[in-house]
């Protein structure tokens, strides 16, 4: 059986990371993807990474972990013919992904009814920081600068750290899963219908779906509860331990284990949110008593959710992810990297190719579309292609 997005072509007009990523989870599902940079300026992230060389041969590792089982087309869109090749391969497309500045495209003549002209039942998918429309619309943004802007950083820290960036880029990796979803929902649709579709994807937008309950209690108004003392981080005997005493329920289990009759005995939301700084006086104490994994085991036996805080060089060397298809390599001394946070019973997503070299496939995927050697050598020439 075929993987799902097999004989779905995408053309890949993505950088960085939230474009990338969505189109690179959908090359792991089968759809041929065929990456387009600028032969003089190609994908940023080719050149970031923790090893020098690699980056040096633009092939840094930030590209490498959402670069494997794509194609590579060096094209300047600035020039009229490539402008043409590309109209050509957006003919014979499923999708078209981009995450340049809202008109970008459009600048150059390769607005949203240009493409469709070309091919009416193309999904055409927009990735920015603010949206298509708004007066944002042309604002750059980044996934620390939308963490600024969201609301996340003054979610994130406190009075003593004060606002905090998160270390990881999640809004990035938000906005491309949202819109890996929404093309695959899509061309759901094109198959039931027949038509096309042109989504819009903000970054901003998705900054917030990540906050949905704080973001619906702040247009709500009103104080609210401060939270629930069985939801925080604490100092152990060595080292910080993260408790996930949700429910009524846990906290009586968990308040029960520390033997505090009166804590154990609230039985509502109200009780818990009206008691949480006292609590919290007793567990600053309590908890250094014993070393964060003893508490961690006892917490775990009783069904009270609990970890001690880890660097990310133990998380990813958990012997949990032995039971995962997460981590793969796609050839023979390539870096291990990330795959899909899912995993199928069959036909599901896997690494079959490497992330490729600027412009490797260029002739290739020129061939395909119909032209001929001298046509490729002529385009070359010209500093159309590379």
């Amino acid at each position: 059986m075929a993987q799902p997005f097999a004989g779905i072509r995408v053309l890949d007009l993505t950088h960085v990371l939230a474009g990338p990523f969505c189109t690179y989870q959908l090359a792991v599902l089968g759809a041929d993807v065929v990456k387009v940079e600028p032969p003089a300026a190609p994908d940023c992230a080719r050149g970031r990474g923790p090893d020098n060389g690699m980056n040096a041969a633009w092939r840094g590792l930030n590209y490498q972990v959402q670069g494997g089982n794509k194609r590579a087309l060096a094209l300047d869109l600035k020039q009229p013919a490539g402008r043409d090749v590309l109209i050509r391969l957006t003919a014979d497309a499923d999708v078209l992904v981009e995450n340049y500045r809202a008109g970008a495209l459009a600048s150059l003549g390769l607005d949203d009814g240009t493409l469709r002209s070309a091919n009416p039942k193309l999904v055409h998918c927009s990735i920015t920081g603010y949206g298509q429309q708004g007066p944002r619309a042309q604002v750059n943004a980044y996934d620390n600068v939308l963490q600024a802007a969201s609301g996340v950083m003054t979610r994130t820290g406190d009075a003593r750290s004060g606002p905090l960036k998160t270390g990881a880029s999640f809004i990035d990796y938000a906005s491309g899963w949202s819109a890996a979803f929404a093309i695959a929902a899509a061309l759901l649709q094109r198959a039931r219908d027949g038509t096309g579709q042109r989504i819009d994807c903000a970054m901003y937008d998705a900054a917030l779906t990540m906050m949905g309950p704080e973001v619906a209690a702040a247009l709500h108004g009103g104080s609210g509860p401060h939270g629930e003392a069985g939801l925080g981080c604490y100092e152990t005997a060595d080292g910080s331990l993260m408790l996930g005493a949700f429910t009524p329920a846990q906290n009586r289990k968990l308040w029960m284990l520390l033997g505090h009759a009166g804590f154990a005995a609230l039985d509502s939301w109200q009780a818990l949110w009206a008691n949480a700084e006292a609590m919290r006086n007793v567990l600053h104490t309590r908890l250094r008593e014993r070393p964060a994994d003893a508490w961690v085991s006892m917490l775990r036996e009783i069904g009270v959710p609990a970890e001690r805080v880890r660097t990310l060089d133990e998380a990813v060397r958990d012997p949990q992810l032995d039971h995962r298809r997460f981590l793969d390599r796609a050839a023979p001394g390539a870096p291990l990297v990330p795959v899909a946070a899912f995993g199928f019973a069959h036909d599901g997503p896997r690494l079959d190719r490497p992330a490729p070299a600027v412009g490797e496939h260029t002739n290739e995927i020129l061939a395909q579309a119909g032209y001929d050697a001298m046509q490729i050598a002529a385009l070359r020439a010209a500093n159309v292609i590379a």
